[in-house]
């Protein structure tokens, strides 16, 4: 009987697992370049860490120079997301809906707007 060329399933994991390595070391070689060619662009661009969206991403913030106009209240509001826009006048006035009214909205409230037509998006009811 002719003998079999295929090959077995444990053979073809070593063969998976030796080119596996293959890959992971030639990544390892391939690393400086590529660093070196991100912070040059970096550089280059001027943008930060968290123009690159690294500060969430990494679980870590962004580095920052510090300087006397940073104040607690602002680094306290640093991890948190933007508020989204609910309610919006004429002039361009906006407000999240959090907190406390602004001045603009209980004005046009009092002069019978009505808080449904400052929303935005679709109008309720």
């Amino acid at each position: 009987m002719p003998k079999s060329t295929s090959i077995t399933s444990t053979e073809l994991l070593q063969q998976v697992a030796a080119l596996q390595r293959q890959a992971e070391e030639l990544k390892r070689k391939e690393t400086p370049g590529v660093v070196a060619r991100i912070k040059e662009a970096i550089a280059f661009y001027g943008m930060t860490a968290a123009d690159l969206g690294l500060g969430a991403a990494t679980g870590r913030k962004a580095k920052t120079p510090k300087s006397p106009k940073d104040s607690p209240a602002k680094k306290s509001a640093a991890g948190k997301r933007p508020s989204v826009i609910k309610y919006r006048d004429s002039q361009g006035h906006t407000w999240s809906g959090r907190g406390r009214r602004p001045e603009w909205f209980k004005d046009a409230l009092s002069s019978g707007t009505s808080e449904e037509s400052l929303r935005v998006g679709p109008q309720a009811g």
